[in-house]
């Protein structure tokens, strides 16, 4: 797939309106009773970058930066104000924030991993775009060193043990992240008078599958 290795400059993305979105298909039954099921494993989400444009200057970088992409064609980074971490937003984060596995004596690679839980319920999310210099990784509850006992791929997510974790030993991690969108449009409409009114224009973005 044809992805920048480039973040949405991230003032322009702060107020924009997106998040998770998910596809259910629903069949009522003539009992009044209903099925639901989805195609999609894993939630997409969408933003309006739009929303955040605060000034002309804005709107200049916003065009620079949709014309550098060529529109739809390139892919990009999205910082989500509202999901960017392996914790709350308010944390720090730690390297026990999250399990990204066990160890079975043999693997070395381990994809980075965000859940999700609510109740007993809990959805495990694939993290393919980590922000390079924030993962930390730990291994049975003690923190491991970049660089010495394993290796980051920012462009992935996968993390590469320089020897394989033993049999049961569990692995955390914790990073900062982007997500991995592109376009939705292929044209960008701006009226300055409508703009100065307070009428921003519409820039739909939509995460991309990698």
């Amino acid at each position: 797939m044809a992805f920048h290795k480039v973040r949405f400059p991230a003032n322009l993305g702060f107020g924009s309106v997106g998040g998770p979105e998910r596809r259910t298909e629903v069949v009522a039954l003539t009992n009044g009773y209903e099925e639901r099921n989805t195609p999609w494993a894993q939630a997409r989400r969408r933003y309006d970058a739009g929303i955040g444009l605060r000034s002309l200057d804005d709107i200049a970088d916003l065009i620079a930066f949709f014309e550098a992409r060529q529109g739809q064609l390139f892919g990009f980074r999205w910082k989500d104000w509202s999901d960017f971490k392996s914790c709350k937003p308010s944390a720090d984060v730690g390297f026990g924030d999250q399990i990204v596995g066990f160890g079975d004596g043999i693997t070395t690679e381990f994809q980075l991993l965000k859940t999700y839980a609510s109740g007993a319920a809990a959805q495990a999310r694939a993290i393919t775009k980590p922000v390079a210099g924030t993962v930390r990784v730990g291994l049975q509850g003690d923190e491991l060193q970049e660089g010495v006992h394993y290796s980051v791929d920012a462009a992935s997510g996968i993390v590469s043990f320089a020897s394989p974790p033993a049999v049961a030993e569990q692995i955390t991690a914790g990073f900062e992240f982007d997500v991995p969108v592109r376009f939705d449009t292929d044209r960008i409409q701006v009226s300055v008078a409508s703009f100065q009114a307070g009428d921003v224009p519409q820039v739909p973005v939509v995460e991309v599958r990698l």
